[in-house]
């Protein structure tokens, strides 16, 4: 299978998408990928955006003590923008500074900020919780470990999880590991570790 190369612009890195060969991954191999995936999707540079039905993204993470509503009583609304009420983009709108800006700036590395999906909601899941929904193709946008993979290398708000600027703590590993160990425990069938 080819390589697929992928440019991203917030971390100025070349991103590879190479899965394994069909039947290289074992089941062991693929729980721990799969815990590293845990540790990413469930951190706050990833999981404050990723919330459920009441629409609210977070703060948390070390820099903001007790996990807590993003300031301001934002709503992003049934649209995940806030078109509702205060569009995301009002504040986090499109800056060449990008991430690189103070502490408590709003970062403004898209013009097309936005909570993900509610069905992709991750804060405050279990791993087997995540592990679960992300296999599943209702709740993945049916996405295979491929196109998952190739999902984390378009657009700069993935991106800008590994390079937040502003004293904010990155998400672990980077962002091509990450990558490489989707396709990992892709390979290795989805394994989760309640089965």
């Amino acid at each position: 299978m080819l390589a697929l190369v992928l440019p991203v612009q917030a971390t100025g890195e070349e991103l590879v998408i190479e899965p394994p060969a069909d039947g290289s991954v074992s089941r062991a191999d693929g729980l721990a990928a799969w815990a590293r995936i845990y540790e990413v999707t469930s951190h706050p540079r990833c999981a404050n955006c990723h919330v459920g039905p009441d629409n609210l993204p977070m703060w948390s993470g070390p820099s903001y003590g007790k996990a807590r509503p993003h300031g301001m009583n934002i709503d992003a609304g049934e649209s995940r923008v806030g078109a509702e009420y205060v569009p995301c983009q009002a504040c986090h709108a499109f800056s060449e500074a990008g991430g690189n800006m103070g502490a408590h700036e709003a970062p403004q590395v898209a013009d097309a900020w936005h909570l993900a999906p509610v069905e992709m909601e991750w804060f405050g899941k279990s791993s087997v919780e995540i592990c679960h929904q992300l296999r599943d193709p209702e709740r993945n946008g049916g996405q295979d470990y491929i196109e998952l993979a190739e999902h984390l290398g378009h657009g700069p708000l993935v991106a800008w999880g590994w390079a937040p600027g502003g004293g904010r703590e990155p998400a672990p590993y980077s962002l091509q590991a990450h990558i490489d160990d989707m396709l990992a425990w892709g390979a290795a069938g989805f394994p989760c570790e309640d089965e």
